[in-house]
């Protein structure tokens, strides 16, 4: 094989590989960013506010997106898998498969109007099962590309969309594709799931209408969620006045004995956000067994959410949820610290779900012959976090271990810098630059004003 390649394969589109991918695009190398689904954004794209500031999640990420859009240094390839990996450090032949969109993301506009028409409502994963959406979708409002996709399970295959699409984006015919990619290096970043819904079914999740993950109730704290940002609790869409917070579900048991380290924290920020949205004195309550909040400074916010919001904290062990009839209300029955038997009622139980790799990442990990921990995780060296056993491919992210934004976005930056350092022979010469107009003398020109009327 040749020498070393200049560009990199940034696998994941969430925020860690993202940020890798503009690093290293800004600094003179070609990034092909793959993402198995239709819109890069991962999980930080269905957070309503991130901690410790509590600033919006998407006002953040939606200029990075932009960016990652147009950036002419940046292939981005969505609704794609890595299949395989050939090669060495420096000069890797990657394989992809695009699966089928069914719409022509060069030539769709986005104008929504085969979504307007579409016959057929489907689940909406975004809004994480909490409303439906059409049979063909933009994933969400602010989604990169912003092109649509159809679910053909769903799609009855009347065509109606493609009859009402002037763009001609529609292609029903469309299937799945390989290719291949050279690259020097990769960077993994397939995020993480929530852990095993068989953890939630002992507090009631999916038998009780009112007891909602960490995730879907940041769905329903969101203006673009499907409550438009009012607190509502799902059965009866009524305004719960006690709210119950669960930590440590899914974690710190037997299946999985690691601590997710920011449950404890996005509880906090949860708690503290629902007092803003609500438009009544909230009682809220966190049941939890110890308190970790990671972070520097971060045992600040604990004690703000403590002191300035009123939040309650039970140290505890929850060992069952039970529904009351025709109320919708739930009681929670635990075990104080006293070792007593207590019992109390609340409107909305949120679950503060742990983190695990999903299956897919897992999958991957093992088809690229990377080691994995006993959890699943990728496997790094205590001095080497970026690093993977295989040199040249790099880690970032959750799937490194769990992790909040801010440690994601700076291993991202070091996981770019890595493969920077690695390939730095072949910097520049793969990438686009800018070409812009010729100058010219203005001077002696007469001044022009144009005037733009947007309607």
């Amino acid at each position: 094989m040749g020498g070393k390649v200049g560009a990199v394969l940034v696998v994941g589109g969430g925020i860690g590989g993202i940020q890798a991918s503009l690093d290293l695009a800004e600094t003179g190398y070609f990034v092909h960013l793959v993402d198995s689904s239709a819109a890069i954004g991962g999980v930080m794209a269905q957070l309503d506010k991130t901690f410790p500031t509590n600033d919006c999640a998407m006002c953040i990420l939606s200029p990075k997106l932009v960016e990652c859009g147009r950036h002419l240094n940046i292939n981005l390839i969505t609704n794609a898998e890595v299949k395989g990996i050939e090669g060495e450090a420096g000069n890797f032949l990657v394989t992809i498969a695009k699966k089928p969109r069914y719409v022509d993301v060069d030539k769709c506009t986005g104008c929504g109007e085969c979504a307007k028409h579409c016959p057929i409502k489907a689940i909406d994963q975004f809004n994480q099962g909490l409303s439906k959406r059409s049979a063909v979708y933009v994933p969400f409002p602010q989604a990169v590309p912003r092109a649509f996709v159809i679910d053909r399970d769903k799609c009855i295959g009347c065509g109606l969309c493609e009859k009402i699409c002037l763009a001609e984006a529609v292609k029903y015919e469309d299937g799945e594709q390989t290719d291949t990619l050279n690259v020097g290096a990769v960077i993994l970043c397939p995020g993480y799931e929530l852990c095993d819904m068989k953890a939630f079914y002992k507090y009631g999740y999916t038998r009780y209408p009112n007891v909602v993950t960490s995730l879907e109730f940041e769905r329903m704290l969101s203006a673009s969620g499907p409550f438009t940002g009012h607190l509502l609790r799902p059965s009866d869409r009524e305004i719960p006045e006690r709210i119950a917070f669960i930590q440590c579900v899914g974690s710190r048991d037997n299946l999985h004995p690691y601590c997710s380290s920011v449950c404890c924290t996005y509880a906090l920020k949860e708690s503290i956000v629902a007092k803003e949205h609500a438009p009544i004195d909230l009682k809220e309550t966190i049941f939890f067994m110890d308190m970790r909040t990671y972070g520097k400074d971060f045992e600040k916010y604990y004690n703000r959410a403590k002191e300035e919001y009123g939040i309650r904290f039970v140290r505890s062990k929850v060992f069952e949820v039970e529904e009351k009839d025709g109320t919708g209300n739930l009681t929670i029955k635990y075990l104080a610290e006293d070792n007593k038997l207590m019992s109390e009622e609340f409107e909305l139980v949120v679950l503060a779900a742990g983190f695990q790799p999903s299956p897919k990442a897992i999958e991957l990990g093992k088809r690229l012959k990377i080691q994995l921990n006993r959890y699943g995780f990728c496997h790094t060296d205590t001095f080497s976090p970026v690093e993977t056993s295989r040199h040249g491919i790099y880690v970032c992210g959750a799937f490194q271990s769990p992790k909040d934004i801010p440690e994601t976005v700076m291993q991202a930056s070091g996981a770019a810098g890595s493969a920077s350092a690695l390939l730095a022979p072949a910097r520049n010469t793969l990438t686009t630059k800018k070409e812009y107009p010729p100058e010219r003398d203005i001077t002696k020109e007469e001044p022009r004003v144009g005037v733009f009327i947007l309607s």
